[in-house]
């Protein structure tokens, strides 16, 4: 087995774990990166499919997230606009389809005013919730104790509203029920962003894609730091030396990480993966207590990205921005994806959790179809025949296991939150996952990875 020595090893090629290998290797330490894929990237993933250039994985970069944006500086990336001219539309609960413009969908006068009324709550709320933090809010375990479905149903009677201002957290961002997660954890998901107006306005959180695919951020980083990046050795047993206990095997200052055909010696190793998958690796010794609970209280959401690709953006000219939402249909969301200069016309669209569910019960021709189906009610019948069609399922990656991200359950955030990043020892943790400010986005990704780098630095 080949044996390597440096200063820190970093499990997980992603934008988290390479901003902290290359913020490490220009404060001259020396990093090896170990990634079980056969590519960097994680949940970025830029692919030719059919001829197509489809991502995969994370794509959008919103104007908040400067951590994002001043990485793509850096590496002389550019960006374009998400094409958002023309009509949007709304697919309500009786089937019938209506175009807008703005941000407010085309609903009766009193679910309107619903809807306003919750966003100005959620608005307020948030404001109070430190996304570092959310813990330490005054009422976080009240709030934590109660599913945001059930939240919502107390502070309404209107149906429709609540469908709606649930869709933008349980479908579009959790990817998870609404009633499976808690108030609290909904309350993060928007002061992640800012505030929950942000999260309901796509022209804000979806702004911009960069030209080449957001893939380029991880693969450029990696580029830096050369043969320091082993792909396809994923980490099978991590060796430390534990808290005070100490054991003569287990390498009592510092750790060894394991893969099948490496042993890597170092003074700290980042995990730099999804929470689920810490405990796909053995601890000897094991992990203390605190972090064997807490990663069983988090859990991936569950979304099926379709793409689709046809000869023209047929919907443009309708009229159309390609912007369409409705709780009441199996593709909940979906906008204009067309590629920077590209000819052809992209829809991206997204079927989320238990929907999700349900059409992988079915054969892949038969989900084809009905999701196709589903994207024809907004489009029209021009939208069942696209020239390229694929589905994005992270459910099936072995070495992510879901998507977008984890979230705790019931109970977990105020309960276990404050713990999620704290290092064990040599042990650190790095990614998107346990972001406050950018949480599931590469923004947030990006940012841990700086405060896990400066972490490791400031121990010497």
């Amino acid at each position: 087995m080949e044996r390597i020595d440096c200063d820190v090893v970093i499990v997980g090629a992603g934008a988290s774990g390479l901003t902290v290998a290359n913020r490490l290797k220009d404060a001259g330490r020396s990093v090896v990166v170990l990634e079980a894929r056969e590519r960097a990237g994680g949940r970025l993933w830029t692919d030719d499919i059919d001829g197509a250039m489809l991502e995969i994985g994370g794509q959008w970069v919103s104007p908040d997230q400067d951590a994002l944006i001043e990485t793509l500086d850096e590496l002389g990336l550019d960006t374009y606009p998400r094409y958002r001219e023309g009509e949007n539309i709304y697919i309500g609960p009786d089937g019938e389809l209506k175009k807008f413009e703005g941000e407010i969908f085309p609903v009766p006068r009193e679910t309107e005013e619903q809807i306003v009324s919750l966003i100005d709550k959620l608005d307020a709320l948030v404001a109070e919730i430190d996304p570092d933090r959310p813990w330490a809010h005054p009422r976080a375990k009240e709030l934590d104790e109660i599913s945001f479905a059930h939240w919502l149903e107390t502070q309404t009677d209107d149906l429709e509203a609540r469908e709606n201002i649930g869709m933008f957290i349980a479908g579009a961002m959790l990817t998870k029920p609404a009633h499976a997660f808690s108030a609290l954890q909904a309350l993060l998901m928007a002061a992640s962003a800012g505030s929950f107006s942000n999260l309901v306005d796509a022209d804000f959180i979806l702004d911009k894609r960069v030209v080449g695919g957001l893939q380029q951020v991880p693969l450029l980083l990696a580029e830096r730091l050369g043969e320091a990046v082993r792909l396809g050795q994923p980490v099978r047993t991590i060796r430390w030396g534990g808290l005070g206990q100490g054991r003569a095997d287990a390498a009592p200052t510092g750790v060894v990480a394991v893969t099948d055909s490496l042993e890597v010696h170092a003074q700290h190793v980042v995990l730099a993966l999804p929470p689920i998958l810490i405990n796909r690796i053995s601890y000897d010794p094991p992990l203390p207590r605190r972090q064997q609970q807490l990663h069983q209280h988090l859990s991936m959401g569950f979304v099926i990205k379709v793409h689709a690709v046809y000869e023209t953006p047929f919907w443009r000219a309708a009229g159309l921005s390609g912007t369409a939402f409705s709780p009441y249909e199996l593709v909940h969301e979906a906008y204009d994806n067309t590629n920077h200069d590209d000819p052809r016309g992209t829809l991206v669209g997204f079927v989320s959790d238990e929907e999700a569910d349900g059409v992988f019960s079915l054969t892949p021709e038969e989900r084809k179809a009905k999701i196709l189906e589903s994207l024809s009610h907004y489009y029209g019948p021009d939208a069942l025949n696209p020239v390229v069609y694929y589905e994005s399922d992270w459910g099936s990656e072995e070495w992510t296991r879901g998507a977008y991200a984890a979230s705790f359950d019931m109970g977990g955030l105020a309960r276990y939150g404050s713990d999620l990043r704290a290092p064990v020892g040599p042990i650190h943790f790095s990614c998107s996952d346990m972001a406050g400010k950018g949480y599931q986005h590469v923004d947030g990704a990006i940012r841990v990875g700086r405060e896990v780098a400066a972490e490791i630095l400031e121990a010497g």
